[in-house]
């Protein structure tokens, strides 16, 4: 019968989908009866059938006993990896087909059994993304991680059960079978976080972070759960390790739980001084997150102390930002960084910098300036060095070629009221910045410009701001709205 319909030029699913139910009843009767070589055949025979057909869920618990009873058998890796591929390839609702989802993870735990089997795991993971720098198939990554979190959340439930039956002098014998089974699983985790392309996403998937509190709290998880943090920690998009901070204000994220002193916390902090760097030098250097760093400062100052530039970096931005209210807590920041010698250098640019920010900001100079078409952030930085602008109050950048990084310069200048941006490459990372620091600014022109929602939704924080530019910019309705509703 799969050979006729395997040949028939009738081209209807149908056709190909009466023989897996007549397995699947068959199967359902007489499941108990049916002999080991009974049992190979049928799955030899049905693989022909698989190549282009899902498994019914009868069939997949079918293939979960395989699994579990002959995990080293030639049939898992040659007959099941095609089945697997292709369920992963496709979009699956793992909710309405469960058993799919424990035959793919009975699958992965029989290559787990293999020799180096962690290292074929990890082979069949890159083998799913293929060899060219992106996935070809987008379903992949997110059925993985829904097949991987599944397994982990039944592991702790395990464990969880396990310990209740140890009150009861129960003895856990599957303890050493349960941790292999989640190392498994984070290495998968870890696998995926190897690509570039996929981690964008994995990032977003992890970052509301999925697991139980159990896991957070257990050595074994936080250890194998690290080279997947650490890949995150050390790409450079914004779209990936923005992914460590929390998902929502208040939230906490993987940057808080490596903190030294967070549960998840074993390496006196290696790991968190890796995001801290990442997010310091790029995104995060910014009041809203070093107001958050409050929280976190005697972490920060015990890695300063041990000689960590990014939490060098860190304490002389707070200074520098005027962030903490406690002068005694300032004079102990200043103390630390004291204590080395990167970190006295740098309170002594800090130094430097606060003279010429004084020196910039005493009265005088124009109230009207106007650089030229063309001029660059450099061009920017070099005539607000030289001189007073204390009363610079209108400032035109329209047809310039000025970026997100003059906007370190524009908030240097108190009296700004009124900031023409029109047609420049200014964009959401500097808009970003102005609207913590220049809270006086009424007038900004934006026309033109490159900035996004991303960047617009901070304008809402500028209570005195009465005129704004957005004409030709990739403003949303709704951003819109939560604009006109801050500024009201």
């Amino acid at each position: 019968m799969i050979g006729l319909s395997l040949s028939t030029p009738i081209q209807d699913a149908s056709v190909y989908q009466f023989p897996l139910d007549l397995v699947s009843q068959l199967l359902q009767e007489n499941a108990d009866t049916i002999s080991q070589v009974a049992h190979e055949q049928i799955i030899v025979a049905l693989a022909p059938l698989l190549e282009n057909n899902h498994p019914t869920q009868e069939i997949c618990d079918f293939f979960t006993k395989h699994c579990k009873n002959s995990p080293r058998s030639e049939i898992v890796i040659e007959l099941f990896t095609p089945v697997v591929r292709r369920i992963l390839k496709h979009s699956i609702d793992f909710g309405k087909y469960p058993r799919m989802r424990t035959f793919i993870q009975e699958y992965i735990q029989a290559l787990s059994s293999q020799n180096d089997g962690i290292h074929v795991v990890q082979g069949l993971i890159k083998s799913m993304h293929g060899p060219a720098s992106s996935c070809p198939h987008p379903r992949v990554l997110p059925n993985l991680v829904a097949v991987c979190l599944a397994a982990i959340y039944n592991c702790y439930e395990d464990r969880k059960t396990a310990m209740e039956n140890q009150v009861n002098d129960v003895v856990d014998m599957d303890s050493g079978e349960r941790d292999t089974r989640l190392i498994t699983y984070l290495a998968i985790f870890s696998a995926m976080s190897e690509f570039e392309d996929w981690r964008p996403h994995l990032g977003s998937l992890l970052q509301p972070i999925p697991f139980p509190y159990d896991a957070l709290a257990h050595e074994l998880f936080t250890i194998h759960m690290k080279p997947t943090i650490d890949n995150l920690s050390t790409d450079q998009r914004c779209e990936v390790h923005q992914t460590l901070l929390g998902v929502r204000e208040g939230r906490e994220g993987w940057f808080h739980l490596y903190c030294p002193g967070g549960i998840a916390c074993d390496d006196e902090g290696q790991l968190y001084g890796v995001m801290l760097r990442c997010l310091i030098g790029c995104c995060c250097r910014r009041k809203k997150f070093l107001s958050g760093m409050c929280k976190m400062i005697n972490p920060c100052m015990l890695l300063a102390l041990r000689e960590n530039e990014a939490a060098m970096d860190v304490l002389c931005a707070m200074l520098e930002y005027d962030i903490l209210e406690s002068s005694d807590l300032k004079l102990q920041i200043i103390t630390t960084l004291q204590s080395t010698t990167v970190g006295k250098r740098m309170y002594a640019d800090l130094c430097d910098r606060q003279i010429q920010l004084r020196e910039l900001q005493q009265k005088g100079g124009p109230r009207k300036l106007t650089l030229p078409s063309k001029s660059t952030d450099a061009d920017l930085a070099k005539m607000l060095s030289s001189g007073s602008f204390g009363n610079l109050e209108c400032l035109s950048l329209a047809f310039t070629q000025v970026t997100s990084e003059c906007a370190k310069e524009l908030i240097k200048l108190p009296s700004l009221r009124y900031l023409n941006l029109w047609s420049t490459q200014f964009g959401d990372s500097g808009l970003q910045l102005l609207s913590e620091h220049l809270q006086k600014l009424q007038v900004l022109n934006l026309c033109e410009t490159p900035v996004t929602d991303k960047g617009l939704g901070s304008i809402a924080s500028m209570k005195n701001l009465r005129k704004l530019n957005l004409n030709s910019t990739h403003l949303s309705a709704l951003t819109f709205e939560g604009i006109k509703v801050g500024n009201s």
